[in-house]
């Protein structure tokens, strides 16, 4: 069988490999640390939330510079079991829930810093509750760990702070995180993957600001602490025609952040890499309505457009991540409750 070959580009420009013009066939196991078989089931739970909350829900700023005090974090009415059961009402089979967002701010005690819950306005430990919720409902909890972040930056430079340079610095620059920051990101790691018990999916946020080398010693400890896990290295937005390996490998997964898989050869989960094929499947993350954490005018989409992202998405052999934002109280609101349920009905009706 015959498939287009999207180029797979490094950062520079330049072709580092090509998807096969020629799919494997289906005794083939590819090189990927898991095996297809694993990866299939993964496939086929199709549809999950991503949970976006956190300190950005609180200063209302997805891009949050991190220097609100711990105590500005003050959900008064936290419902973790709310948010869960929202999503299997919903269809959802597993959701994904933002541990640490670009604020820097923890949604679990973390040892290695003070700016987390436990110092917060409610001390909640929400991973915890988070699993423990997913467990007895029969979701299947993941984590979303971000690399940029805008309040430890052990001399790091972050996005926001190539944003705040003069206008004709800021294309001459890139963003970077030093090796204090990547270790304190491992060991924050260490107590999200060992502490709460088996996570079905680790996502990595904005992983081009770690350099490759930290990049492979990341994606095998968190292999070894959660071996049945799927690790995904966000890729960030685009139809994955193309794959950029200096800015997300590696990876098991291929993330279309705010894109669809590409309409002419669907999404391609077969790629050689580096002169390796492996089986990589592919997943859309989008927002329930315009953006990831909740502000009080953003509506969700028509319900024929979320059916539309569904189908599509899934049509074109891709899982489907929709992100939902429980608000200031802790509380996803009822009209993000209600038009997930109207999306399952029209799934259901098809």
């Amino acid at each position: 069988m015959k498939a287009s070959a999207p180029v797979i580009m490094t950062a520079d420009g330049l072709a580092a490999a090509t998807a096969p013009a020629t799919l494997p066939s289906s005794e083939t196991q590819g090189m990927q640390r898991l095996s297809l078989a694993k990866l299939k089931v993964w496939e086929e739970f199709k549809y999950g939330m991503f949970i976006s909350f956190g300190m950005s829900t609180f200063d209302a700023d997805e891009f949050s510079k991190g220097d609100r005090p711990s105590s500005f974090y003050a959900p008064d009415q936290l419902d973790v079991g709310q948010w869960v059961s929202v999503a299997r009402d919903a269809g959802m089979k597993y959701a994904v829930l933002t541990a640490k967002h670009v604020a820097g701010h923890c949604l679990w005690p973390s040892k290695h810093t003070d700016y987390h819950v436990g110092t917060s306005g409610n001390t909640t430990d929400v991973v915890e509750a988070f699993v423990v919720a997913c467990n007895q409902r029969g979701v299947k909890p993941c984590l979303y760990y971000c690399s940029w972040d805008n309040h430890h930056k052990f001399g790091s430079q972050t996005p926001t702070d190539v944003i705040g340079l003069p206008r004709d610095q800021q294309a001459a620059t890139k963003p970077f995180t030093t090796r204090e920051y990547q270790d304190f990101q491992m060991r924050q790691l260490e107590e999200l993957l060992t502490n709460y018990g088996s996570i079905f999916e680790v996502w990595i946020d904005i992983p081009i600001v770690l350099p490759r080398a930290c990049r492979n010693d990341l994606y095998r400890q968190i292999a070894a602490w959660q071996p049945e896990s799927v690790i995904m290295m966000n890729h960030g937005v685009g139809n994955a025609s193309t794959f950029n390996v200096d800015k997300a490998w590696p990876t098991d997964l291929i993330a279309m952040e705010r894109s669809l898989p590409d309409g002419a050869t669907g999404f391609v989960p077969w790629r050689t890499i580096e002169g390796k094929t492996y089986y990589m499947p592919g997943e859309v993350s989008d927002c329930l309505g315009r953006e990831w954490f909740y502000v009080e005018n953003d509506v969700p989409r028509s319900d024929a457009e979320l059916l539309g992202m569904y189908l599509t998405s899934t049509s074109r052999q891709a899982n489907f991540l929709l992100s939902v934002g429980p608000d200031r109280h802790g509380l996803i609101p009822a009209r993000y409750s209600e038009s997930l349920m109207r999306l399952r009905k029209n799934i259901d009706r098809l």
